[in-house]
């Protein structure tokens, strides 16, 4: 185990909260259940005094002291596993994740991830909490992240993280006909009936606010970008399935699939048969950690996406060609036809 001690302030609006509640949206890369073992292990100081319930209730404004227990990367293989890297210098890394990778090892992923790969492509990070992850994108989740090659690296990443300073913009396709944009502010926390699964929580949960725009309508899809002001657990899928608009492919949250009438049959087979969810994190902007300067990126769909979309447009453009009756017009070349020419067309 390497330990770590990170500072916080508890915000004072945050008078009556439990302490583990008010520290989850302080140090969001650990989860409540982290955090409140870490309470118990009297890892939590605040205003320099040990706190080892949970249950006690702040009354805002305490300096907190974390001292962060993380396992280290020692007895993680490294593996040579292709990466995609965008951008990299001494301090970070961007990656463009394909879809399938998972991040870090875990419960039936011991291996074969993301950290397995840096670890292989940089033994250095080894040296680096979670090998440098500092924010995560599901299993099936393609698209940008970014990797700390340091600590102050990291640290800088997280407390933008946390201050809600890093942009990250998806390209998503949902299920339905999305009439116009808006924001999700929902919070979100573990689903009462399935803590697999994370759900829209009116009680109990973390703040979420999701902003999205329509890109594109389909006949019964639709394209939309999604801009994430905070960074919540599987949260572009949460909010979007509360709308009613789940996301195509989306194995946890998602419905059954939503087959245009007259659809091709080739077109159907390819949308029953796409099965991760369809998001793409296509955008990135944050400050550099040593220079402070904004640096942006973006990553183009990866080819699965690119083909559910044109999929879905040529499904569109037949369906209204149909509709026009483009295939019953009944052309008569014997008719003769009076040419106009450029000299007929008045000034």
């Amino acid at each position: 185990m390497t330990t770590q001690t990170l500072t916080a302030n508890i915000p004072h609006e945050a008078l009556g909260e439990r302490l583990d509640v008010a520290l989850c949206p302080l140090f969001s890369d650990y989860s409540r259940n982290r955090i409140q073992q870490w309470i118990k292990d009297g890892n939590v100081k605040l205003d320099g005094e040990v706190w080892k319930k949970p249950k006690l209730t702040v009354l805002g404004g305490e300096k907190v002291e974390l001292i962060a227990e993380i396992e280290n990367t020692t007895e993680i293989p490294a593996q040579e596993i292709e990466l995609d890297v965008v951008y990299e210098d001494d301090s970070i890394m961007v990656i463009n994740k394909p879809p399938g990778l998972v991040v870090h090892p875990g419960a039936g992923n011991p291996d074969g991830t993301l950290m397995n790969a840096l670890l292989f492509y940089n033994p250095a990070l080894r040296e680096v909490p979670r090998a440098g992850i500092v924010h995560r994108l599901d299993k099936d989740t393609s698209g940008l992240m970014v990797v700390a090659k340091t600590i102050q690296a990291q640290t800088s990443l997280v407390d933008q993280l946390q201050r809600h300073e890093v942009e990250r913009i998806y390209d998503a396709v949902v299920v339905g006909k999305l009439a116009r944009g808006g924001t999700v502010d929902k919070a979100i926390g573990r689903s009462p009936s399935d803590r697999k699964k994370m759900a829209v929580r009116a009680f109990g949960g973390k703040e979420a606010v999701s902003h999205y725009r329509v890109l594109e309508h389909f006949r019964e899809h639709t394209r939309v970008r999604v801009k994430l002001e905070t960074g919540r657990t599987h949260q572009i899928r949460v909010h979007m399935a509360h709308l009613g608009y789940p996301l195509v492919g989306d194995p946890v949250y998602g419905s059954r699939f939503r087959i245009p009438k007259k659809m091709h049959e080739e077109f159907v087979q390819f949308l029953r048969g796409f099965h991760r969810q369809a998001l793409h994190a296509g955008a990135l902007s944050l400050k550099h950690p040593v220079t402070g300067k904004t640096l942006k990126w973006k990553a183009a769909m990866p080819d699965d996406l690119f083909e559910l979309v044109d999929v879905l447009r040529e499904d569109l453009e037949l369906y209204e060609s149909q509709q026009l009756g483009y295939d019953e017009f009944d052309y008569d070349y014997g008719v003769e036809v009076e040419w106009v020419t450029d000299e007929d067309i008045p000034d």
